[in-house]
């Protein structure tokens, strides 16, 4: 059949849109197949073999595995077109991962050079159109992909994790995105809060998408700067990305889960975010706003915490260059000198929320956003950041709708809006991008050591709650406050320190655009 006939219906492929034969190998000499191009995948048989019933092609290759096609010309007037997959291969023991595999296609139907670079190109092309992720349609302006050809922004710290951020981001990312179509400009930190004031002052429209390779930490800052622009509501718009480039990539990890990955770490967890990236399927995520006592705000996508969990995550900055394992070796030494806080813990349950109107809100002292005086609650004006609406003052008593815990001694507060705490602990199975929810653990004094080692033992498969350990509380909320009874210990939010203070804070559904792969 002449190379771009429709064809009658293949089975196992849906119709075939394209078909023909053609040179399996760029060289001269290469044996010659039959292709057929349906909606999901490129069949390829060998020439001469079973073109239908119900025989299978030698291989499919799936389009949703596909991140790029390229058509160019080949010697002795030929021409020929190219695809690159990232199919999942999985050893005998382990979980898959994402291997490159490319083919290569030589199209020679005689002198004409132009006619088979033609028909290369339009091979090519629908490959490319048929790569495409199908954006969900049941849940309104959620999803969107990324344009072709595309820009990004690439905020890179080469100082995270174990130092090999930038190593990594040349030899694994680079190629995959400039076999994506997608075109970079690296922007290196050299100094805290570099990123931040790059996102907050620099002229954004030249990129379609923001990637940070890095830790959480560099997103936090990243999401912070977005969030002091004046024109905040279109620059939370423009999709972010995260690749694993730090010590708990929980965020990466989070990502991998919700896509139906199996659980990797390291350049396999690495892969999978860029293959995300490649594919350029986005939807919305929630971020939480957080307001402290002295009167600044944050706004956190991953969570904030007080306690052994954070007491873990910043005595082991020490140790940042073990990489992941800084954290085992945290947990052991925070569990020989086990710690318990006092203070009050307050919460607005999701199901309280449902049942009752809202407060209004009240008005109090403007909180300072990293430095920075937003608009009052509930004004209108323009840029003024969302307001908490169900947030009292920091210095009024919660809501009467509101749950206050009884208990005032605490080993760990912790609110995750994410699946994952890090790479391999999955702390809320339940969780996703944007459920509208805070996923509240808190652990009550009296849990011996050992019983605390088996829960952390356990999140790593995400079985802890699964224990029924009595000193450890968990509850979907929409806000919640902590105030400590003396300024001890440190808290933390997606990552970074902060002074221990009384601390309140609220989920804001659908505040940004992420990079997601579903």
């Amino acid at each position: 059949m002449a190379a771009g006939r429709r064809a009658p219906p293949e089975p196992g492929g849906g119709p075939v849109l394209l078909q023909g034969i053609f040179g399996a190998g760029p060289a001269p000499g290469a044996a010659a197949c039959s292709l057929s191009l349906t909606a999901r995948e490129l069949q390829v048989r060998r020439a001469g073999g079973c073109s239908g019933g119900s025989a299978g092609p030698d291989a499919a290759l799936r389009l949703a595995d596909c991140v790029g096609s390229a058509a160019f010309p080949a010697a002795a007037a030929a021409a020929c077109f190219s695809l690159v997959c990232y199919p999942l291969r999985g050893p005998r023991w382990g979980p898959p991962s994402r291997q490159r595999l490319e083919r290569t296609f030589r199209v020679s139907r005689g002198p004409d050079a132009e006619g088979n670079l033609r028909i290369a190109q339009a091979w090519s092309r629908r490959i490319r159109e048929l790569a495409v992720p199908a954006v969900p349609a049941q849940d309104g302006d959620s999803y969107g992909v990324l344009p072709r050809p595309c820009h990004a922004l690439v905020l890179l710290n080469p100082q995270s994790g174990s130092g090999r951020a930038l190593d990594d981001f040349q030899a694994v990312v680079q190629p995959m995105l400039a076999e994506a179509d997608i075109a970079t400009t690296v922007f290196v930190t050299e100094r805290a809060h570099h990123a931040h004031e790059k996102v907050r002052d620099e002229d954004l429209s030249q990129w379609d998408t923001l990637v940070v390779m890095s830790g959480d930490g560099l997103l936090f800052e990243v999401v912070n700067g977005l969030m002091e622009r004046p024109d905040w509501r279109e620059a939370m718009r423009k999709p972010l990305c995260i690749l694993p480039g730090g010590s708990g990539n929980a965020l990466a990890a989070s990502i991998n889960y919700y896509a139906g990955y199996d659980h990797v770490a390291k350049k396999k967890l690495l892969t999978n975010c860029t293959f995300i990236l490649c594919k350029g399927l986005y939807t919305q995520m929630d971020l939480v706003s957080l307001s402290t006592a002295s009167g600044k705000r944050f706004f956190s996508f991953l969570g904030f915490g007080w306690g052994f969990i954070s007491d873990v995550d910043i005595d082991s900055e020490k140790y940042r260059w073990l990489g992941s394992a800084r954290f085992t070796l945290g947990t052991l030494q925070c569990l020989a000198k086990l710690r318990v806080y006092q203070g009050r813990l307050s919460y607005l349950p999701v199901a309280a929320e449902q049942g009752s109107s809202s407060p209004a809100p009240r008005d109090g002292p403007a909180p300072v956003t990293n430095g920075h005086i937003p608009q009052p609650a509930g004004t209108a004006a323009p840029g003024s950041l969302p307001p908490d609406s169900l947030l009292p003052p920091l210095g009024q008593p919660v809501p009467a709708h509101w749950t206050v815990v009884p208990e005032e001694e605490f080993v760990l507060v912790y609110a995750i809006y994410q699946s994952h705490l890090g790479t391999n602990l999955l702390m809320a199975p339940a969780a996703r991008l944007h459920d509208g929810c805070i996923h509240l653990f808190y652990m009550k004094a009296g849990i011996s050591r050992v019983t605390l080692l088996k829960l952390f033992l356990a999140m790593s498969r995400g079985t802890h709650l699964d224990l029924n350990c009595p000193h450890l509380s968990y509850v979907p909320v929409r806000a919640f406050r902590l105030e400590p009874r003396v300024p001890a210990g440190v808290m933390t939010v997606d990552g970074e320190a902060l002074a221990c203070e009384p601390v309140q804070g609220q989920v804001h559904p659908r505040l940004c655009r992420v990079l997601s792969g579903s």
